[in-house]
């Protein structure tokens, strides 16, 4: 066997697997549209935003931020006549199908935020999803704060404040 044959699998062999490591070490998810609600002075709490569109089926669990003291998934919807917040759990995000985190919907809220998010920053933000098996998956991403939603219209200033 000359040494051109020897190499020639192994180097089909070596990216093969090369290829295999890329895919698993892979973002579990796209997410578009990302922002952060900037805020002000003395304000405690603020909201991230963005459509995340899962390659499989997962669950968002959590978000982390070096920029608040805590940070948890929520949903915003009428009961009867009146506007309720509450933290999820999880989000489930379905394979292939784009879920919506805007105001007023599911959100992600900062609380306990240690300064002011100044427009025209970035946030750093991670996602923590759990995969079908019960992995945990992180994405770490870096969010623009601003007033309004990348091309859309202004949306309030100011998310509810609640304590937990």
């Amino acid at each position: 066997m000359t040494m051109q044959r020897f190499t020639t699998p192994l180097l089909l062999a070596a990216t093969l697997l090369a290829g295999n490591a890329y895919a698993q070490g892979a973002a579990p998810a796209a997410v578009d549209g990302a922002w952060v609600r900037a805020s002000v002075q003395g304000q405690k709490s603020s909201g991230a935003f963005m459509r995340i569109t899962a390659s499989e089926p997962l669950q968002l669990l959590r978000a982390e931020t070096p920029a608040a003291g805590h940070a948890e998934v929520h949903e915003m919807k009428m009961d009867g006549n009146v506007m309720k917040m509450r933290a999820l759990p999880e989000l489930d995000l379905p394979a292939g199908k784009a879920v919506e985190l805007k105001p007023g919907g599911y959100h992600i809220m900062l609380m306990d935020l240690k300064a002011p998010l100044a427009k025209d920053t970035q946030l750093p933000l991670t996602l923590v999803f759990k995969d079908a098996k019960g992995d945990e998956r992180r994405m770490e991403l870096q969010l623009p704060v601003a007033t309004m939603a990348p091309g859309g219209p202004a949306a309030p200033m100011a998310m509810p404040m609640h304590k937990h």
